[in-house]
Protein backbone atom coordinates (compact mmCIF):
# COMPACT_ATOMS: atom_id res chain seq x y z
CA UNK A 1 0.00 0.00 0.00
CA UNK A 2 1.32 3.46 -0.94
CA UNK A 3 2.03 5.76 1.98
CA UNK A 4 0.41 8.96 0.71
CA UNK A 5 1.99 11.09 3.42
CA UNK A 6 5.44 9.81 2.49
CA UNK A 7 4.84 10.47 -1.20
CA UNK A 8 3.68 14.02 -0.42
CA UNK A 9 6.73 14.71 1.72
CA UNK A 10 9.11 13.32 -0.91
CA UNK A 11 7.50 15.53 -3.59
CA UNK A 12 7.89 18.56 -1.35
CA UNK A 13 11.50 17.55 -0.63
CA UNK A 14 12.32 17.41 -4.36
CA UNK A 15 10.63 20.76 -4.99
CA UNK A 16 12.24 22.22 -1.90
CA UNK A 17 15.82 21.59 -2.97
CA UNK A 18 15.52 24.39 -5.51
CA UNK A 19 13.17 26.56 -3.46
CA UNK A 20 15.58 26.50 -0.52
CA UNK A 21 18.47 27.56 -2.70
CA UNK A 22 20.53 24.36 -2.51
CA UNK A 23 21.97 23.08 -5.78
CA UNK A 24 24.83 20.76 -4.79
CA UNK A 25 24.24 17.59 -2.81
CA UNK A 26 26.91 16.69 -0.22
CA UNK A 27 27.29 13.26 1.35
CA UNK A 28 30.14 11.77 3.37
CA UNK A 29 32.50 9.40 1.60
CA UNK A 30 31.87 5.73 2.28
CA UNK A 31 34.74 4.50 4.44
CA UNK A 32 35.69 2.09 7.21
CA UNK A 33 38.11 4.67 8.64
CA UNK A 34 37.53 8.16 10.08
CA UNK A 35 37.73 11.11 7.70
CA UNK A 36 39.98 14.14 8.23
CA UNK A 37 37.27 16.08 10.07
CA UNK A 38 36.14 13.07 12.06
CA UNK A 39 39.73 12.67 13.27
CA UNK A 40 39.72 16.32 14.35
CA UNK A 41 36.46 15.74 16.24
CA UNK A 42 37.86 12.63 17.94
CA UNK A 43 41.01 14.55 18.87
CA UNK A 44 38.93 17.30 20.53
CA UNK A 45 37.62 14.51 22.77
CA UNK A 46 36.14 16.66 25.57
CA UNK A 47 33.85 19.65 25.43
CA UNK A 48 31.22 21.64 27.29
CA UNK A 49 27.51 21.62 26.50
CA UNK A 50 25.86 24.93 27.47
CA UNK A 51 22.09 24.81 28.05
CA UNK A 52 20.80 28.34 28.52
CA UNK A 53 17.59 29.93 27.32
CA UNK A 54 14.01 30.70 28.21
CA UNK A 55 13.78 27.48 30.25
CA UNK A 56 16.43 28.89 32.59
CA UNK A 57 13.82 31.34 33.92
CA UNK A 58 11.00 28.86 34.49
CA UNK A 59 12.61 25.92 36.34
CA UNK A 60 11.63 23.67 33.42
CA UNK A 61 13.58 21.48 31.03
CA UNK A 62 11.11 21.61 28.12
CA UNK A 63 8.78 24.58 27.79
CA UNK A 64 6.26 24.60 24.95
CA UNK A 65 6.80 27.94 23.20
CA UNK A 66 4.05 29.74 25.12
CA UNK A 67 6.32 31.51 27.62
CA UNK A 68 6.65 35.19 26.65
CA UNK A 69 10.00 36.23 25.20
CA UNK A 70 10.15 38.95 27.86
CA UNK A 71 10.44 36.25 30.56
CA UNK A 72 13.95 35.53 29.32
CA UNK A 73 15.75 38.21 31.33
CA UNK A 74 19.31 37.45 32.45
CA UNK A 75 20.96 40.25 34.39
CA UNK A 76 24.08 39.71 32.24
CA UNK A 77 25.63 37.35 29.69
CA UNK A 78 29.14 36.48 30.79
CA UNK A 79 30.25 34.64 27.65
CA UNK A 80 33.85 35.29 28.61
CA UNK A 81 33.38 33.30 31.81
CA UNK A 82 31.63 30.42 29.99
CA UNK A 83 34.45 30.01 27.50
CA UNK A 84 37.19 30.51 30.09
CA UNK A 85 35.58 27.86 32.30
CA UNK A 86 35.60 25.36 29.44
CA UNK A 87 39.19 26.15 28.47
CA UNK A 88 40.50 26.11 32.03
CA UNK A 89 38.78 22.75 32.59
CA UNK A 90 40.76 21.11 29.78
CA UNK A 91 37.90 21.19 27.28
CA UNK A 92 38.58 21.82 23.60
CA UNK A 93 35.20 23.17 22.49
CA UNK A 94 31.76 24.41 23.48
CA UNK A 95 28.38 23.39 22.11
CA UNK A 96 25.89 26.19 22.72
CA UNK A 97 22.15 25.48 22.71
CA UNK A 98 21.07 28.11 20.19
CA UNK A 99 17.43 26.96 20.01
CA UNK A 100 15.77 24.31 22.16
CA UNK A 101 12.41 22.57 21.65
CA UNK A 102 10.53 25.71 22.77
CA UNK A 103 11.75 27.60 19.67
CA UNK A 104 13.31 30.53 21.54
CA UNK A 105 16.46 31.71 19.74
CA UNK A 106 19.64 32.97 21.42
CA UNK A 107 20.36 35.19 18.41
CA UNK A 108 18.42 37.93 16.62
CA UNK A 109 16.66 35.91 13.92
CA UNK A 110 14.86 37.70 11.12
CA UNK A 111 12.51 34.72 10.80
CA UNK A 112 10.88 34.96 14.23
CA UNK A 113 10.15 37.40 17.03
CA UNK A 114 10.65 34.65 19.59
CA UNK A 115 14.26 35.54 20.23
CA UNK A 116 16.64 37.58 22.34
CA UNK A 117 15.91 40.76 20.34
CA UNK A 118 12.41 40.79 21.86
CA UNK A 119 13.40 39.71 25.36
CA UNK A 120 14.46 41.24 28.65
CA UNK A 121 18.13 41.05 27.59
CA UNK A 122 18.87 41.66 23.91
CA UNK A 123 22.45 40.38 23.94
CA UNK A 124 23.11 38.19 20.91
CA UNK A 125 24.38 35.18 22.84
CA UNK A 126 25.48 33.18 19.80
CA UNK A 127 27.59 36.07 18.58
CA UNK A 128 29.16 36.75 21.97
CA UNK A 129 30.09 33.11 22.52
CA UNK A 130 31.48 32.84 18.98
CA UNK A 131 33.67 35.90 19.56
CA UNK A 132 34.96 34.53 22.87
CA UNK A 133 35.71 31.09 21.40
CA UNK A 134 37.86 32.72 18.74
CA UNK A 135 39.53 35.06 21.23
CA UNK A 136 40.30 32.32 23.76
CA UNK A 137 41.29 29.70 21.22
CA UNK A 138 38.70 26.96 21.59
CA UNK A 139 36.18 25.66 19.06
CA UNK A 140 32.45 26.29 18.76
CA UNK A 141 29.59 23.89 18.10
CA UNK A 142 25.89 24.74 17.92
CA UNK A 143 22.81 22.83 19.06
CA UNK A 144 19.58 23.39 17.14
CA UNK A 145 16.32 21.58 17.86
CA UNK A 146 14.53 20.30 14.76
CA UNK A 147 11.38 19.99 16.85
CA UNK A 148 9.97 23.48 17.46
CA UNK A 149 6.91 23.56 19.70
CA UNK A 150 6.14 27.17 18.85
CA UNK A 151 6.50 27.20 15.07
CA UNK A 152 5.47 23.61 14.37
CA UNK A 153 3.53 22.44 17.39
CA UNK A 154 1.19 20.16 15.42
CA UNK A 155 3.73 17.60 14.25
CA UNK A 156 0.98 15.37 12.82
CA UNK A 157 0.18 17.93 10.14
CA UNK A 158 2.27 16.68 7.20
CA UNK A 159 1.08 19.54 4.98
CA UNK A 160 2.76 22.00 7.35
CA UNK A 161 6.17 20.40 6.79
CA UNK A 162 7.12 22.39 3.69
CA UNK A 163 6.64 25.79 5.33
CA UNK A 164 8.29 24.73 8.57
CA UNK A 165 11.23 23.05 6.82
CA UNK A 166 11.82 26.25 4.86
CA UNK A 167 11.78 28.20 8.14
CA UNK A 168 14.19 25.75 9.73
CA UNK A 169 16.65 25.70 6.82
CA UNK A 170 16.63 29.49 6.68
CA UNK A 171 17.38 29.68 10.40
CA UNK A 172 20.21 27.14 10.29
CA UNK A 173 21.80 29.04 7.39
CA UNK A 174 21.38 32.31 9.28
CA UNK A 175 22.85 30.79 12.46
CA UNK A 176 25.90 29.39 10.69
CA UNK A 177 26.52 32.58 8.75
CA UNK A 178 26.35 34.61 11.96
CA UNK A 179 28.69 32.38 13.97
CA UNK A 180 31.19 31.94 11.15
CA UNK A 181 31.73 35.68 10.90
CA UNK A 182 33.65 35.27 14.16
CA UNK A 183 34.95 31.69 14.34
CA UNK A 184 34.80 28.28 12.67
CA UNK A 185 31.82 26.16 13.65
CA UNK A 186 32.98 22.57 14.09
CA UNK A 187 29.72 20.85 15.04
CA UNK A 188 25.96 21.06 14.48
CA UNK A 189 24.04 19.03 17.06
CA UNK A 190 20.44 18.40 15.92
CA UNK A 191 17.74 17.21 18.30
CA UNK A 192 14.06 16.26 18.50
CA UNK A 193 13.82 14.26 15.29
CA UNK A 194 11.87 11.48 17.01
CA UNK A 195 8.72 13.66 16.96
CA UNK A 196 8.20 12.94 13.23
CA UNK A 197 9.01 10.13 10.82
CA UNK A 198 12.63 10.45 9.72
CA UNK A 199 11.76 11.07 6.05
CA UNK A 200 9.83 14.23 7.00
CA UNK A 201 12.99 16.03 8.10
CA UNK A 202 15.13 17.67 5.37
CA UNK A 203 18.32 16.09 6.70
CA UNK A 204 19.98 15.96 3.28
CA UNK A 205 19.29 19.65 2.66
CA UNK A 206 20.54 20.62 6.12
CA UNK A 207 23.71 18.57 5.61
CA UNK A 208 24.38 20.06 2.17
CA UNK A 209 23.74 23.61 3.36
CA UNK A 210 26.12 23.12 6.28
CA UNK A 211 28.91 21.59 4.23
CA UNK A 212 28.65 24.34 1.64
CA UNK A 213 29.21 26.97 4.34
CA UNK A 214 31.40 25.06 6.79
CA UNK A 215 32.99 21.88 5.40
CA UNK A 216 34.71 21.25 8.74
CA UNK A 217 31.38 21.22 10.62
CA UNK A 218 30.40 17.73 11.77
CA UNK A 219 26.65 17.11 11.64
CA UNK A 220 24.87 14.77 14.04
CA UNK A 221 21.20 14.01 14.73
CA UNK A 222 20.18 12.64 18.12
CA UNK A 223 19.23 8.94 17.99
CA UNK A 224 21.20 8.51 14.80
CA UNK A 225 20.87 4.75 14.37
CA UNK A 226 17.84 2.62 13.47
CA UNK A 227 17.31 -1.14 13.43
CA UNK A 228 17.62 -3.56 10.48
CA UNK A 229 13.88 -4.24 10.81
CA UNK A 230 12.91 -0.54 10.89
CA UNK A 231 15.33 2.27 10.07
CA UNK A 232 13.11 4.69 12.03
CA UNK A 233 12.73 2.57 15.17
CA UNK A 234 13.05 4.65 18.34
CA UNK A 235 15.10 4.39 20.40
CA UNK A 236 17.95 2.04 19.52
CA UNK A 237 20.08 2.35 22.65
CA UNK A 238 23.87 2.31 22.27
CA UNK A 239 24.00 -1.07 24.06
CA UNK A 240 21.76 -2.51 21.34
CA UNK A 241 23.63 -1.06 18.35
CA UNK A 242 25.65 -3.37 16.15
CA UNK A 243 27.89 -2.84 13.16
CA UNK A 244 26.07 -2.40 9.87
CA UNK A 245 22.85 -1.22 11.50
CA UNK A 246 21.16 1.41 9.29
CA UNK A 247 21.71 5.15 9.69
CA UNK A 248 18.35 6.60 10.69
CA UNK A 249 19.20 10.19 9.71
CA UNK A 250 21.39 10.19 6.63
CA UNK A 251 23.70 11.93 6.02
CA UNK A 252 25.26 12.26 9.47
CA UNK A 253 28.91 12.37 10.54
CA UNK A 254 28.67 10.98 14.07
CA UNK A 255 26.26 9.21 16.41
CA UNK A 256 24.25 10.61 19.30
CA UNK A 257 21.92 9.07 21.85
CA UNK A 258 21.83 11.16 24.99
CA UNK A 259 22.48 10.70 27.86
CA UNK A 260 23.80 7.19 27.25
CA UNK A 261 27.38 5.94 27.11
CA UNK A 262 28.72 3.85 24.22
CA UNK A 263 29.00 0.14 24.78
CA UNK A 264 32.31 -1.71 24.86
CA UNK A 265 33.25 -2.73 22.22
CA UNK A 266 31.62 0.16 20.41
CA UNK A 267 30.59 -0.43 16.79
CA UNK A 268 31.77 2.19 14.32
CA UNK A 269 30.47 1.03 10.92
CA UNK A 270 26.90 1.76 9.83
CA UNK A 271 25.10 1.61 6.50
CA UNK A 272 22.91 3.56 4.15
CA UNK A 273 21.72 2.13 0.85
CA UNK A 274 24.41 -0.53 0.87
CA UNK A 275 27.28 1.88 1.60
CA UNK A 276 29.35 1.68 4.80
CA UNK A 277 30.16 4.76 6.90
CA UNK A 278 32.45 5.21 9.90
CA UNK A 279 30.70 7.05 12.75
CA UNK A 280 32.16 7.84 16.20
CA UNK A 281 29.86 8.33 19.21
CA UNK A 282 29.52 11.56 21.19
CA UNK A 283 28.24 11.14 24.75
CA UNK A 284 26.32 14.01 26.34
CA UNK A 285 25.78 13.97 30.11
CA UNK A 286 24.87 16.52 32.76
CA UNK A 287 27.21 17.87 35.41
CA UNK A 288 24.39 17.77 37.97
CA UNK A 289 20.81 16.54 37.47
CA UNK A 290 19.27 19.03 35.05
CA UNK A 291 20.22 20.33 31.62
CA UNK A 292 19.02 23.88 32.28
CA UNK A 293 19.61 25.82 35.50
CA UNK A 294 17.00 25.16 38.20
CA UNK A 295 16.88 26.99 41.50
CA UNK A 296 16.82 23.66 43.36
CA UNK A 297 19.61 21.92 41.39
CA UNK A 298 22.75 22.90 43.26
CA UNK A 299 24.64 19.64 43.63
CA UNK A 300 27.01 18.46 40.88
CA UNK A 301 27.92 14.79 40.57
CA UNK A 302 30.92 13.61 42.62
CA UNK A 303 34.26 14.06 40.86
CA UNK A 304 34.94 10.31 40.99
CA UNK A 305 31.68 9.63 39.13
CA UNK A 306 32.45 12.30 36.54
CA UNK A 307 35.94 10.88 36.02
CA UNK A 308 34.48 7.42 35.43
CA UNK A 309 32.07 8.89 32.87
CA UNK A 310 34.94 10.67 31.15
CA UNK A 311 37.04 7.53 30.80
CA UNK A 312 34.15 5.44 29.46
CA UNK A 313 32.94 8.16 27.08
CA UNK A 314 36.31 9.10 25.59
CA UNK A 315 37.67 5.59 25.13
CA UNK A 316 37.43 3.83 21.76
CA UNK A 317 37.92 7.04 19.74
CA UNK A 318 34.74 8.61 21.13
CA UNK A 319 33.88 12.00 22.61
CA UNK A 320 32.30 13.51 25.75
CA UNK A 321 30.48 16.80 26.14
CA UNK A 322 29.64 17.62 29.74
CA UNK A 323 26.69 19.94 30.27
CA UNK A 324 26.47 23.00 32.49
CA UNK A 325 23.50 25.36 32.83
CA UNK A 326 24.44 29.00 33.45
CA UNK A 327 22.22 30.70 36.02
CA UNK A 328 19.86 33.68 35.72
CA UNK A 329 22.77 36.06 36.16
CA UNK A 330 24.26 34.62 32.97
CA UNK A 331 27.15 32.92 34.75
CA UNK A 332 28.22 29.36 35.44
CA UNK A 333 27.90 28.81 39.18
CA UNK A 334 31.08 28.96 41.23
CA UNK A 335 30.34 25.47 42.60
CA UNK A 336 30.18 24.07 39.05
CA UNK A 337 33.42 25.80 38.10
CA UNK A 338 35.13 24.33 41.17
CA UNK A 339 34.00 20.78 40.35
CA UNK A 340 35.19 21.10 36.75
CA UNK A 341 38.59 22.24 38.01
CA UNK A 342 38.78 19.31 40.43
CA UNK A 343 37.84 16.97 37.61
CA UNK A 344 40.64 18.35 35.44
CA UNK A 345 43.16 17.64 38.20
CA UNK A 346 41.75 14.15 38.72
CA UNK A 347 42.03 13.41 34.98
CA UNK A 348 45.46 14.97 34.60
CA UNK A 349 44.50 16.83 31.43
Amino acid sequence: MINKSKVLVMMLWIMGFSVFGQTKVYVPASSTQPSKYQLEQIKRQYGMFVHFGINTFHNEEWTDGSKPASSYNPTAIDAKQWVATAKNSGMKYIILVAKHHDGFCLWDSKYTEYDVANSGNKTNVVEEVAKECEKQGIRLGLYYSLWDRKENGDVKDVKADFAYNKYMLNQINELLNLAQKHTKVVELWLDGGWEKENYRWPVQQIYSNVKERAPQCQVGVNWTVGSPQNVDQHPILPDDQQEYFPIRYFPSDFRLGDPYLPKNPDPKLFVNQGQVYYMPFETTVVLGKRWFYHTDDNKPRPVTELADLYHKATAQHNILILNVGPNRAGRIKDSDVAVLQQLKVNLGI
